[in-house]
């Protein structure tokens, strides 16, 4: 077996090519839907693809429920279902899009790279609680308010990853204002100036 290496994680040729494929479907799909800010289109597989598999390496051992809020055009919670197929196929995602254009894309998405992925086009308030060992989220709301997700879809000595810009020491500052939570950060390999924050023991103040 061929293996790559991306964003420090090794991979299957087999995987790699899914993650191509996937390219090659938002490059279709994103002058209609807008998926993704047509300045990063041309560096999508860096700006988007490396930016998500790095979240696959931070993520904790023995997922079995991953939930990936305002999942947009995948990123980074389908790129990490990608990834599952082969490192870790226990793992089955949750994704939430309310926007049934870009939800349609994900579905497409998943179905195309045979991925077990459940896509809901709701918004995050509307769904029932989801019990997930892991929530991720990307550009999506503020630091306090990903927590309030978080807190409402979190299973029992869960995480949340978030994935966060310069701005990211005032969003925990002022996070602590309603929010105990402890978390890690991690440099982001794609950005020197972003971060990804790995979250835990959340509760509300």
């Amino acid at each position: 077996m061929q293996i790559e290496k991306i964003a420090g994680l090794d991979v299957s040729r087999e995987t790699l090519e899914r993650l191509e494929s996937y390219l090659a479907l938002l490059k279709k799909w994103n002058p209609v839907i807008n998926l993704v800010s047509k300045s990063t289109l041309e560096q999508a597989w860096q700006r988007h693809f490396v930016d998500s598999v790095q979240i696959f390496s931070i993520a904790p051992k023995g997922l079995r429920h991953w939930a990936d809020f305002g999942s947009g055009g995948g990123f980074p919670g389908l790129v990490c279902a990608v990834l599952a197929k082969e490192l870790s196929p226990e793992i089955r995602f949750t994704l939430i899009e309310s926007d049934q254009r870009k939800a349609t894309f994900l579905r497409t998405v998943a179905r195309k790279l045979e991925l077990d992925v459940d896509v809901r086009s709701q918004r995050i308030e509307q769904v029932a609680p989801l019990h997930a060992d892991l929530i991720s989220a990307r550009a999506l709301a503020s630091l306090s308010k990903l927590l309030g997700f978080a807190e409402r879809h979190m299973g029992q000595g869960g995480h949340a990853i978030f994935m966060k810009g310069i701005s990211f020491r005032e969003e925990i500052s002022e996070s602590l204002e309603s929010w105990r939570f402890s978390y890690e950060e991690y440099p982001s390999v794609t950005d020197p100036e972003s971060v990804i924050l790995l979250i835990g023991d959340i509760e509300r103040v």
